[in-house]
C-alpha cells in the first residue's frame, strides 16, 4: 500500500490489548495513541514545538468551533489547519456532534437538515448538516474525519437512544457520500447505544454496512460509572473489525485509558491533561498531585526528573506551588505541558508492555493508581 494512503496495521495482541500502527501521508501513529485536544487550533497554554517534543503524533481539532472562528474561508487561505497553527503531523477532527449534546440549549435537531445552532458567540444561526460537517473538515484538511452524529445525554430511555442511533445512521450515510473516495484521508463512523449491549451492537452493525476506515465509540464518558464504560467496551468491541482502528471518544483519565486498552481500544482524546494543568493538578508516576496543597510548599523535587522539555525537571514542586498561589500564568503552562508529556510517556509504557506480553501486570499495577 502506498505511503500516500491511510492504513492501519495490527501488529500484535496481548489478550485483547492491541498494538498497532496507523499510517497517513503526514506520518505514522503508534497505537494505543493519545491525542492532545486542540479544540480551537491550539493545545491550551502550550507551544506547538513543545507538543512535538512530548512525542505526540496526532492532535484533535473541533469542526464546530473552527467553523465559527477562524472560519472556513480563512482556513482555506492557509490550505487548512496544519499550516494555520504550524502543526504538520496528522490531525483528527471531531465533527461537531459532541456540541449537539454539550450545547443542547443552543440547537435543535432536524433529521433531514442536521443540527441548527444558535452560535454561542454572537447568536447567529448556524446549520451544521452532515454534508456541511464534512465540507468543513475538508477545509480544515484533517487527516481523520468523523461523521456527524447525535450523541444523547446519559439516559436509560431506550427510545431516546434508539432515535439517536437512527439519526446517526442516516447522517453517517450522508457523510460517507460527501466524503467521497479519498484514500489519503480517513472517515470514521461513530457507534452509539448508551449502556445497552443490544443497541450498541445494532449501531455497530449499521455502521459496518456503510463501511468506514475506522470506528469510534461515542456516548461514553458522559457521566456513567467507569465500571459501566468498561462493561460496554467488553461486550461490544468484539463486534468491531480487527483490521481497523477503534477510537473511544473523550477519554480520559489514565485509568480510563488503561481499562479501555484492556478491552481493545486503540485511540483516545481528552482535555483532561490541560484542563487539570490549569487547576494545578499534575499526573505523575507518584499518582495525581494537587500542587495547590500546602504540603508541596517546601518540596524541592521536580514532577519528573527525566523531563527536560522547557527545563521542566529544573522546576520544583515548591516553585509550582508558589506560582499557583501567586496566580502566575506560568503555572498552568508548565503543569499542562508536564501532563501532556506524562500522558505520552504513559502510552509508550502501555505499548511497550503489550509488545512484551506483560500488559496484564502493568494493568494490575496502575488501574487503581490514578483514581
Amino acid at each position: 500500500m502506498s505511503s500516500k494512503e491511510f492504513s492501519f496495521e495490527l501488529l500484535t495482541q496481548d489478550d485483547d490489548a492491541r498494538l498497532g500502527k496507523i499510517k497517513t501521508p503526514r506520518g505514522s501513529i503508534e497505537t494505543p495513541a493519545f491525542m492532545p485536544v486542540g479544540t480551537q487550533g491550539t493545545i491550551k497554554g502550550i507551544f506547538i514545538d513543545d507538543i512535538l517534543k512530548t512525542k505526540s503524533e496526532i492532535i484533535l481539532g473541533n469542526t464546530y468551533h473552527l467553523l465559527l472562528r477562524p472560519g472556513i474561508d480563512n482556513l482555506n487561505k492557509f490550505g487548512g489547519l496544519h499550516n494555520f497553527m504550524n502543526w504538520q503531523k496528522p490531525i483528527l477532527t471531531d465533527s461537531g456532534g459532541y456540541q449537539i449534546m454539550s450545547l443542547s440549549k443552543l440547537n435543535k435537531i432536524d433529521v433531514k437538515i442536521g443540527a441548527i445552532f444558535k452560535s454561542h458567540l454572537d447568536g447567529k444561526k448556524i446549520i451544521l448538516s452532515p454534508e456541511k460537517s464534512i465540507q468543513a473538515q475538508k477545509a480544515i484538511n484533517s487527516d481523520i474525519m468523523m461523521v456527524l452524529d447525535e450523541c444523547p445525554k446519559l439516559t436509560r430511555d431506550k427510545k431516546i437512544i434508539s432515535s439517536a442511533i437512527d439519526t446517526s445512521t442516516k447522517w453517517a450515510k450522508r457523510c460517507k457520500i460527501e466524503f467521497g473516495n479519498n484514500k489519503s484521508k480517513a472517515l470514521f463512523g461513530i457507534a452509539q447505544g448508551g449502556l445497552y449491549k443490544d443497541l450498541r451492537v445494532e449501531s455497530i452493525n449499521k455502521l459496518l454496512e456503510i463501511d468506514f476506515d475506522g470506528y469510534a465509540i461515542g456516548g461514553l464518558a458522559v457521566g456513567e460509572k467507569q465500571i459501566d464504560m468498561f462493561r460496554i467496551l467488553n461486550e461490544t468491541t468484539k463486534f468491531l473489525p480487527k483490521n481497523k482502528p477503534r477510537y473511544l471518544m473523550g477519554v480520559g483519565t489514565p485509568s480510563d485509558i488503561l481499562g479501555a486498552v484492556k478491552e481493545g481500544i486503540d485511540m483516545f482524546d481528552c482535555v483532561l491533561p490541560t484542563r487539570s494543568g490549569r487547576t494545578g493538578l499534575a499526573f505523575t508516576w507518584e499518582g495525581k498531585l494537587n500542587l495547590k496543597n500546602s504540603k508541596f510548599k517546601n518540596d524541592n523535587t521536580p514532577l519528573d526528573k527525566e523531563c527536560d522539555i522547557r527545563d521542566l525537571n529544573k522546576y520544583s514542586k515548591s516553585y509550582l506551588n508558589h506560582l499557583i498561589k501567586s496566580e502566575e500564568m506560568l503555572a498552568p503552562m508548565l503543569i499542562s505541558l508536564h501532563n501532556i508529556y506524562f500522558y505520552q510517556q504513559f502510552m509508550r509504557e502501555i505499548r511497550k508492555n503489550i509488545k512484551k506480553g506483560t500488559f496484564g501486570n502493568f494493568y494490575k499495577k496502575y488501574i487503581k493508581f490514578f483514581n
